[in-house]
């Protein structure tokens, strides 16, 4: 049976684990499917035999019905590398490859559906309280007095997107900034802005699941730090796993349905882990690369198993 790998052609996490499932002697496709139509062709029959799928991509043909997994690392958007790209396009190419791909009795990592809403910060913020995390204090809103009032209780505040994502094209990260109490905050009537409670942190932590296996990393940081991302400082290096963090964790990625989750806390100097957010796509290729925790060869024996085990 087949692994399918849906990303882009440039990433070096998928990379670890196309090598470690290579290694062993895995059957795989990977593609991009950013490249339907063109150098990928799909067929669906839907006769009175039943279902009956396939891909190709270059000179690989793959039946639907061998596929043993389907691991969705970033995947390009389809249609967009087409001949004349369109929305229309886009959406006829989304449609057909993920609606054929969730007919199969593959298992995902992550499924379309719980990907996609494991995206939403709010819903995150939810889980996350629900699931025993500690939780900073935080404000979605597009009220300027709501916004004052929130400053004015919590004092140390930061901002973010509530998407994570830069308005620019092409998109960027945007980073997580501080902002005075005392600010201006009429200009959050032009949109939903996301205020949160400032972590006086020693220490990120980044912990990766991998359907149950935890793998947590820590790494030094200033106090006065606001988003590690945009700073060079300490490795990471291996972190136990407290077990209150360990039960939410599993509870939250229970409720998620998720077998892939890169959690980020930020470690007071108290020691407890604030939540901040669960990427359900998340990097981990610098977390091995630092820790030598296998975690590529975790993801790699998840995909290769079979899809009723």
């Amino acid at each position: 049976m087949t692994v399918l790998v849906l990303t882009c052609e440039e990433d070096l996490t998928a990379d670890m684990v196309v090598a470690t499932l290579n290694d062993r002697g895995v059957p795989l496709v990977r593609l991009d499917p950013a490249d339907l139509p063109g150098r990928i062709d799909l067929s669906a029959d839907y006769g009175g035999n039943g279902f009956h799928g396939y891909l190709k991509t270059d000179e690989r043909m793959v039946s639907l019905g061998s596929l043993r997994s389907v691991w969705v690392r970033r995947p390009g958007t389809p249609g967009t590398r087409a001949a004349e790209p369109s929305a229309w396009l886009t959406l006829e190419s989304e449609q057909a490859l993920y609606g054929m791909l969730t007919a199969t009795q593959a298992r995902w990592m992550n499924h379309p559906a719980a990907a996609g809403q494991a995206r939403y910060k709010p819903w995150q913020l939810h889980i996350a309280q629900q699931s025993g995390f500690t939780v900073p204090a935080t404000l979605i809103t597009s009220f300027p007095s709501v916004a004052r009032q929130f400053a004015a209780t919590h004092q140390d505040l930061v901002v973010k997107s509530v998407s994570g994502r830069h308005p620019g094209d092409p998109p960027m990260v945007l980073p997580t900034t501080r902002i005075s109490p005392d600010a201006d905050f009429s200009a959050v009537a032009a949109g939903p802005t996301l205020f949160q409670q400032h972590i006086r942190k020693q220490a990120d932590i980044r912990l990766t699941c991998v359907d149950g296996q935890l793998f947590a990393a820590r790494k030094e940081a200033d106090p006065d730090e606001v988003d590690s991302r945009f700073t060079e400082n300490a490795a990471w290096k291996p972190a136990d796993v407290p077990d209150l963090i360990r039960r939410s964790v599993t509870a939250y990625m229970t409720t998620a349905q998720l077998a892939y989750g890169a959690f980020d806390f930020a470690e007071d100097r108290n020691g407890t882990w604030w939540f901040l957010e669960c990427n359900q796509g998340g990097q981990f290729g610098f977390i091995q690369l630092d820790t030598d925790q296998p975690i590529a060869q975790a993801i790699a024996t998840w995909l290769a198993a079979d899809p009723l085990t």
